[in-house]
């Protein structure tokens, strides 16, 4: 355990934002989860609409660093090369 009052206040403050990033990939993979299960049931505008979404929501997630803009562009790019194959 830290002794030292700073390290004590980054241990707090690693915590918080440990918490915030959990938050946001949770949400983040939620809206992935709805264009998964869209393209499984076969229903294309679904699919596009939730699409959009989870792009949103990935664009968001890399502008408060959580994810890296380089993961960010392939998780999007395989999505939507998911939706665009579909019949």
């Amino acid at each position: 355990m830290a002794n030292i009052k700073s390290a004590k206040k980054r241990i707090d403050v690693i915590a918080t934002k440990t918490e915030r990033n959990k938050a946001i990939k949770s949400r983040v993979r939620t809206y992935v989860k709805k264009v998964d299960a869209a393209i499984a049931a076969g229903d294309k505008a679904a699919a596009q609409a939730a699409l959009l979404e989870a792009t949103s929501e990935i664009d968001k997630a890399t502008s408060k660093g959580v994810y890296h803009k380089n993961y960010a562009s392939r998780k999007v790019s395989r999505l939507s090369l998911a939706v665009n194959k579909m019949a």
